[in-house]
């Protein structure tokens, strides 16, 4: 009896240092991992974040870019972290889909990671290299259908965004055309200007600075309204595929089994910051839709995000490498 009493204080008083930890967090500067190369749209979202977490939580939260395998070198990163709060994960829609886009996928999206919050959205666009003469949707697919091997579509990730919709597009133009996969939108657009693939798919946020320096050609916004960033560019629809309209999202999770009073903190803090109104007008002067869910709501939406694009990868029979 006295032997179970003493395993029982021992157990008790191991735990006060976690609970400790817990109701102090945070005590420690907060690595938040972008699994994608700096300079994209990703990146550059996770930066503005991490600005206000910063200067909300008293504590650095410190951008840490790990690139490669679609997001997942990243993502291992943080499932594979204490499940303390002191590592996060800062992606786009592209994290959920790991298991329907790689053959070997290290984790399950889904079930090895805690979902924080939704953290805005997206619409994104059509790019063209410089050097193509063609302006629309239409002119694009009536060449690629004459010379289908001189198009290759550039994607960030697979899985991401961008490659869905470049799926997705593809199947309304009843194409099969090379889709080249990079470590990020960075280097993927830097080969499209460069006229080493031909076109791109991915947010108006990463794409459209080169776009307005005259890098890419734009041909579409992939939204049924025109972007107030860019109101001279078509929508899809304007430029010959209305069925085209696609809109990236961005979002915050933690390990498996991160503690729920670390996880509410976060969700309270990223709440306040996305209802501020300087964070609003600046989500939106970088071309982003401010939207927020966190907890249950964020599971629900990543659910039914899911299976919507599960179904579009496998009506154009897509199937992994």
């Amino acid at each position: 009896m006295l032997g179970g009493l003493t395993a029982m204080g021992t157990g008790a008083l191991a735990a006060l240092p976690a609970r400790a930890q817990q109701a102090t967090y945070p005590s420690r500067p907060i690595r938040m991992i972008v699994p994608f190369a700096p300079g994209g749209g990703v990146d550059a979202v996770g930066r503005v974040v991490a600005q206000r977490l910063t200067e909300r939580m008293g504590v650095p939260v410190v951008i840490e870019n790990r690139s490669g395998a679609s997001g997942t070198v990243g993502g291992q990163v943080v499932q594979t972290a204490a499940a303390d709060g002191y590592t996060l994960l800062f992606s786009a829609s592209t994290h959920v889909m790991a298991r329907q886009v790689l053959r070997r996928a290290p984790y399950d999206p889904l079930a090895d990671f805690t979902p924080v919050a939704q953290i805005g959205a997206a619409p994104m666009l059509l790019v063209l290299s410089p050097n193509r003469p063609q302006a629309s949707i239409t002119e694009i697919v009536a060449d690629a259908r004459r010379n289908p091997e001189q198009w290759t579509f550039g994607a960030s990730a697979l899985g991401s965004a961008g490659h869905l919709a470049t799926i997705l597009f593809l199947k309304l133009a009843g194409l099969d055309l090379v889709v080249a996969p990079y470590r990020g939108t960075a280097p993927a657009l830097t080969d499209v200007a460069a006229g080493n693939v031909q076109m791109m798919i991915d947010p108006v946020l990463a794409l459209l600075p080169l776009v307005q320096s005259g890098g890419v050609k734009g041909v579409a916004i992939t939204a049924a309204a025109r972007s107030t960033l860019a109101p001279n560019l078509p929508t899809t629809a304007e430029a010959g595929m209305p069925g085209l309209v696609f809109a990236s999202w961005y979002g915050v999770w933690g390990p498996k089994d991160l503690p729920a009073p670390i996880a509410t903190t976060l969700e309270g803090h990223l709440g306040e910051i996305m209802r501020e109104p300087a964070m609003v007008r600046r989500f939106t002067a970088l071309g982003l839709e401010p939207v927020y869910s966190a907890g249950e709501a964020f599971r629900g939406f990543i659910a039914a995000d899911v299976s919507r694009n599960s179904e579009l990868l496998r009506s154009a029979n897509f199937h992994p490498d």
